[in-house]
């Protein structure tokens, strides 16, 4: 099994330019997994972890409801924020500058075969770096991503993650929020919820953070708790 991984931050790309990246090297992948079923070869599969950020813009899963977005296109305009709709899981969500986004492009048969396992992965990740900084964060029941109080009326919600996996192969990821302009997440309900606050860490320490420093804490504990060989 190949655990070593590219590590590559984009900066701050357009969504689209950024789902189109993700699909090629998806789709190659795939390519070198079908070719080794069918010449019986093991040609290892790379994994990418990704790191970017995006101008505004508002994503919807395959199963969402478009009714979750509060804004028409004159408002989207005026927010100059973007809409697509995609192809990951889960509902609608908002990506922006101040937001930590995680693309990580894995061959799963390189780590472990377990969807349910890697998305608690990624969230214990996030927890982790959380915990970095002096916030107690945790799961919240019957949801996926990272949330804070959520035992609680002041249940808040913090990082989403949404992905696509086909043959083992992951795409899309995670949307951590650490300086986050959280006015956005007023124009959308979050990920069909409407009755639960959206944070960030900016808000809860009352302070911005430097992103790279938070950028090198969140990379470190997933590659420790994927096994990953980061390069």
């Amino acid at each position: 099994m190949n655990k070593k991984t590219h590590f590559v931050d984009w900066g701050s790309v357009d969504y689209k330019e950024a789902w189109e990246r993700q699909e090629k090297i998806f789709a190659e992948t795939l390519v070198i997994k079908q070719n080794n079923r069918t010449n019986n070869t093991e040609v290892p599969t790379p994994n990418y972890l990704i790191f970017t950020e995006h101008p505004h813009v508002y994503t919807l899963g395959k199963s969402g409801h478009e009714e979750y977005l509060l804004l028409d296109e004159a408002g989207l305009k005026e927010k100059d924020a973007k809409f697509y709709k995609i192809n990951r899981g889960g509902d609608i969500t908002y990506h922006g500058p101040g937001q930590i986004v995680g693309y990580p492009i894995l061959d799963l048969d390189n780590f472990f075969t377990d969807i349910h396992l890697y998305l608690r992965t990624l969230e214990e990740a996030i927890i982790l770096t959380l915990s970095d900084y002096g916030i107690i964060a945790g799961r919240y029941e019957g949801y996926t991503g990272v949330w804070l109080d959520a035992d609680n009326e002041k249940a808040r919600k913090i990082c989403a993650l949404g992905v696509r996996a086909s043959r083992w192969v992951t795409m899309h990821g995670f949307a951590f929020n650490v300086n986050a302009d959280l006015n956005y997440f007023g124009h959308i309900i979050p990920c069909g919820i409407d009755d639960k606050d959206v944070t960030s860490m900016e808000r809860e320490l009352g302070r911005k953070l430097d992103l790279e420093e938070v950028k090198m804490k969140l990379k470190n504990h997933i590659a420790d708790l994927m096994k990953m060989e980061l390069y």
